[in-house]
């Protein structure tokens, strides 16, 4: 009988543990591993790959395009921009341990050429771990860099520990740097972690 209950014990962890994977395995896309990168337009590809690389650091990978004009509704199909708008050129960008940057140069009848501020709705903004703050700020500054304030460290909330800034590009985008050489303040709470450039 203590055999007869031990299987069936077995056998439910079993179908637990099954059901379990197979509810985990239901939420998001099937084979999700992480992003790939981050797509942005900006007004002139060029001037913005030469900032990414020769202050940033990066390192330039490859080209796309052109793409369009098209005579039929190709670019509203796919990418949802307006049928006549024309993808002039595409650079594929690696910064580090982190995303690639795909930069996009476009021309469109419809064109915003405004800079969303990060209160506006399609707001954002681009962020890059570095291991010493202060020389970071000191390095974009010779750069001639704007830098937006000055460095601020959070003293509680999930991000106890890290210190940010943000800083302009010449067009106008809005980029920040954070660094948490000892860690963030969630890390106490949990075994889980958010990614991290450092590893």
């Amino acid at each position: 009988m203590k055999k007869l209950w031990q299987s069936c014990a077995a056998i439910l962890l079993a179908l637990t543990m099954f059901s379990s994977l197979a509810a985990a395995e239901d939420k998001g896309i099937p084979g999700m591993r992480g992003s790939q990168h981050l797509g942005f337009t900006v007004p002139n590809a060029q001037q913005a790959v030469d900032f990414f690389v020769d202050v940033i650091g990066c390192e330039s990978f490859y080209t796309i395009g052109p793409f369009g004009p098209f005579k039929d509704n190709w670019m509203t199909l796919n990418l949802n921009v307006n049928k006549d708008a024309v993808i002039k050129v595409a650079h594929l960008v690696r910064c580090g341990n982190g995303v690639s940057l795909e930069i996009f140069e476009y021309t469109s009848p419809d064109q915003n050429t405004q800079q969303p501020k990060n209160s506006d709705i399609g707001g954002h903004h681009l962020a890059f771990y570095v291991d010493d703050m202060k020389a970071a700020v000191e390095y974009l500054k010779k750069k001639g860099v704007k830098i937006l304030g000055e460095p601020h460290t959070f003293t509680n909330t999930g991000m106890e520990g890290l210190t940010w800034v943000y800083f302009m590009t010449p067009w106008g985008m809005q980029l920040e740097i954070v660094s948490y050489p000892y860690g963030q303040g969630y890390e106490r709470n949990t075994g889980r972690r958010m990614w991290d450039p450092r590893y």
